[in-house]
């Protein structure tokens, strides 16, 4: 997603990334998740904690969100590559960081991060500038989806080995598409090598999550469609595993968000939670 204006990344984008920064300053060991590089992309004013939006007490729930998801694929990735997995593609990758962060699991691997021409050119510059440049092995791969072009034949133009075993990420984007646009990419990754792995985030319809998130879930939808990048699409998990399977994806599975919650956060005891209403779908080819 992009901002036409400036040429950045969206919103949603830029707070997620200083959520994940805001994790490590207000929030007690052990971190889910340890990711700075981030903050350090976005470069916001001193004072970027004391935003309404970055309120530590209200935003603990989607904070923690935002981590549980990224620490889960994280996790998917390195398991992935321990089992040979050699490619890693994320679309609709925004402030993404993970070449930047693990670098001992990105040298296994050629990592493919597909999004908007305007988002790439700037995350592009701002990883110059602050030096970690563009190592052979991170491909930015720009694709203006708003003028029809297929993110597929860019990806291969950009080197990518449609027979050689992926893992494919998408987080923070159905809820952007129509249902076809989102079959039309699963069907996309059913044709993938055997040995491929997809992990979509998808959010639930307000019936499905938890009435103390409910609040928080309208207010996301509204400033989604003040912001011009409204929510289109919330599916029921039972609805996302029969598309998944319509489009080819025979081992579709479900993990709840309440799943990561009990993975990440069952011991703590500074009641830090995720909120619920993010779901994730995974595939094996």
């Amino acid at each position: 997603m992009k901002n036409e204006v400036t040429g950045t990344p969206d919103n949603t984008a830029l707070r997620c990334a200083l959520w994940r920064a805001l994790h490590l300053r207000v929030d007690a060991p052990p971190h889910v998740l340890e990711d700075e590089i981030g903050l350090q992309l976005v470069a916001p004013d001193a004072d970027w904690p004391r935003r309404p939006d970055m309120a530590p007490e209200a935003t603990s729930a989607i904070r923690a969100a935002m981590v549980a998801r990224a620490r889960f694929v994280d996790d998917l990735v390195t398991e992935q590559v321990e089992h040979g997995v050699t490619q890693y593609v994320i679309l609709g990758a925004g402030l993404d960081t993970f070449a930047q962060r693990r670098p001992e699991i990105a040298s296994r691997l050629r990592l493919f991060e597909v999004d908007q021409p305007t988002t790439q050119a700037w995350k592009r510059r701002r990883l110059v500038e602050l030096g970690y440049g563009i190592p052979d092995r991170l491909h930015l791969v720009p694709v203006d989806f708003e003028a029809g072009e297929s993110w597929w034949e860019r990806l291969g133009a950009a080197g990518f080995d449609p027979h050689s075993p992926a893992i494919i990420v998408s987080t923070g984007v159905s809820m952007y598409l129509t249902e076809d646009a989102t079959a039309a990419t699963l069907r996309q990754v059913a044709a993938l090598a055997p040995g491929s792995t997809l992990a979509m985030s998808f959010l639930l319809p307000a019936d499905f999550v938890d009435e103390a998130d409910r609040p928080g879930l309208q207010a996301s939808k509204e400033g989604a469609r003040a912001s011009g990048t409204p929510f289109v699409s919330f599916y029921a998990p039972q609805d996302m595993l029969e598309l998944a399977r319509a489009s080819g994806l025979g081992d579709a599975r479900h993990v709840s968000g309440a799943v990561l919650a009990e993975r990440y956060f069952a011991d703590r005891t500074d009641g830090l939670r995720p909120s619920s209403g993010e779901d994730f779908l995974l595939a094996t080819l």
